[in-house]
């Protein structure tokens, strides 16, 4: 590992103001970065923590559904989150071990957007709003593509506002070495329709089911999917699993969540 200097600023006025220096790099759970800093694959001069951030933790509900500071480690919110979203509050209590559950936290998940982390997909499935150090960010906005976001130089995520649907479950296939998602799919019902989100699964990152939520809209129900297929030329293929196997994995999680959620 290189050597760095380290910032623990108390504010997001202060992280932001840290984070415009040349070399600069934002250090949440740190279940990532640091492992690759480990292995030299990365060396920022300065890694600015924002886990000493009070107003970026907790989980508590407020205008627009359930507000969780970016800062909030997956523990946290599979413990807080339950009784307001237990869909979410399972998720974050089957990422990783118990190690990973109590650094890692959600702004960090979100940020890095790994193609098989399960954050995205709730994130994705629920509608939430992205918050940042400087605007809202839509869910269908904020991911675009592997390890990529439309957060910008210098920007960083402070909160996610979930709206809380009246029906929701997540279910995953696990990498058992990895423990992430070799395929997970989430699966919302709002009033104005059904949700479905997948990740571990796409070329380019978590992504929704169209065809599964219109037919999920209209019959809510694991029978409803009977009839789709996931195109396998979208999917993931490595010495995990197939692109086919991927993609019949995608159609059978999602039965599964529905049938879980209802």
């Amino acid at each position: 590992m290189h050597n760095f200097d380290f910032a623990k600023p108390s504010t997001i006025a202060d992280a932001a103001k840290a984070l415009a220096a040349d070399g600069a790099q934002a250090l949440s759970g740190g279940q990532t970065l640091i492992p690759t800093m480990k292995q030299r694959l990365a060396a920022p001069a300065t890694l600015v923590s924002l886990t000493g951030i009070a107003e970026m933790q907790g989980v508590c509900v407020g205008d627009g559904g359930l507000h969780i500071g970016a800062a909030t480690p997956h523990a946290v919110v599979a413990k807080e989150a339950a009784k307001h979203y237990p869909a979410l509050a399972d998720l974050a209590g089957g990422i990783g071990d118990p190690a990973v559950r109590s650094r890692g936290t959600i702004g960090g998940s979100i940020a890095n957007n790994d193609p098989a982390a399960c954050y995205p997909s709730a994130v994705l499935a629920s509608g939430a709003t992205v918050v940042t150090n400087k605007r809202k960010i839509a869910a269908d906005d904020y991911f675009q593509g592997l390890f990529s976001t439309a957060l910008e130089e210098g920007e960083f995520v402070t909160s996610v506002v979930f709206p809380i649907p009246q029906k929701a479950a997540y279910v995953k296939f696990n990498q058992p070495a990895s423990r992430f998602a070799l395929t997970g799919v989430f699966v919302a019902k709002f009033p104005n329709g059904v949700r479905v989100a997948v990740t571990g699964a796409g070329n380019d990152g978590v992504f929704r089911w169209a065809e599964a939520e219109r037919a999920l809209s209209a019959d809510f129900s694991a029978s409803a999917l009977s009839g789709l297929q996931v195109d396998p030329a979208g999917m993931i293929a490595d010495l995990h699993g197939s692109a086919a196997y991927r993609a019949n994995l995608v159609k059978v999680l999602t039965g599964r969540a529905v049938t879980a959620a209802a």
